[in-house]
């Protein structure tokens, strides 16, 4: 086997290119480096301009999410505001009706009202107590504010009560602070008002006095509020006046109340009986 050695011109033309190139390298990077520099920046630049739309793109996504989080946040506290009112309406109502129970020296039935017709002529209330709870026909339904109406039917578990806006609806009233009595009834006309009739015109009746139950009728207590008197109008070819009234309870938001275990009196109820007997 024989070796062929290399002659040492051979080797060193080999050294003088590889350093040739080196150096052409060297010269070419450092002679092209701002132009390197200059590419850097264009594509920085580049960058910056795609950048900014999508950043926006990203806030406005994340606006969005935040968006619909405080959305969602805020039924929920509406909700729990809602529940905090009715609670609170609530609470109101059962003081009052505690307080009412304290001060009247009548016999009364807690009850709610769980359903309401008030949307035509005869209109009705129905209350979650009956029979079973001493409720009769005739006994009154009242709240702290006033008179709500009278039962007319009863079940072991429910009552119907006929509210003060029903045509059928009358009461024995008066005025406070005077000696004006008379008989109230619901001005169909005016659906927000009830009318007191029979009032002589002789007696002044001065607006926003309070009218009541007077006893009278042997179907109601006296005393019970009934509303205030927003104006009066003579009977035209009477020796009368009518005395329109705002009622003290509001029908629609009328919840809570008391069923006063009232019974008439026998011995006037057949007074009453025999009276009518005489002109049959």
């Amino acid at each position: 086997m024989q070796f062929t050695l290399r002659k040492t011109e051979d080797i060193r033309d080999h050294v003088l290119t590889v350093l040739f190139i080196l150096i052409a390298f060297l010269l070419m990077v450092f002679r092209h480096e701002g132009g390197l520099q200059s590419v850097r920046k264009a594509s920085i630049l580049v960058m910056s301009y795609i950048e900014e739309p999508l950043s926006q793109v990203r806030v406005y996504r994340s606006a969005l999410r935040t968006n619909e989080q405080l959305g969602q946040q805020n039924i929920l506290l509406q909700d729990e505001l809602s529940r905090l009112r009715s609670a609170r309406e609530e609470n109101l109502a059962l003081r009052r009706m505690i307080g009412l129970q304290d001060t009247l020296d009548l016999d009364l039935v807690p009850v709610r009202i769980v359903a309401k017709n008030l949307t035509g002529i005869n209109n009705s209330v129905t209350i979650n107590k009956g029979s079973r709870d001493g409720i009769e026909q005739g006994m009154p339904l009242i709240t702290p504010e006033g008179l709500i109406g009278q039962t007319i039917l009863t079940t072991p578990g429910h009552a119907q009560i006929m509210p003060f806006y029903n045509p059928l609806f009358r009461v024995s009233s008066r005025i406070q602070g005077n000696r004006a009595y008379g008989i109230v009834s619901w001005n169909t006309d005016q659906a927000n008002e009830l009318v007191m009739s029979y009032v002589p015109q002789t007696i002044h009746v001065p607006i926003e006095s309070v009218v009541e139950t007077s006893g009278f009728s042997n179907q109601f207590p006296a005393g019970i509020p009934i509303g205030r008197v927003i104006r009066t109008e003579p009977q035209e070819g009477r020796d009368t006046q009518q005395i329109y009234i705002r009622p003290f309870v509001s029908l629609h938001q009328a919840a809570e109340a008391f069923i006063v275990r009232f019974h008439p009196e026998p011995e006037i109820e057949e007074l009453l009986l025999q009276y009518e007997g005489l002109f049959q």
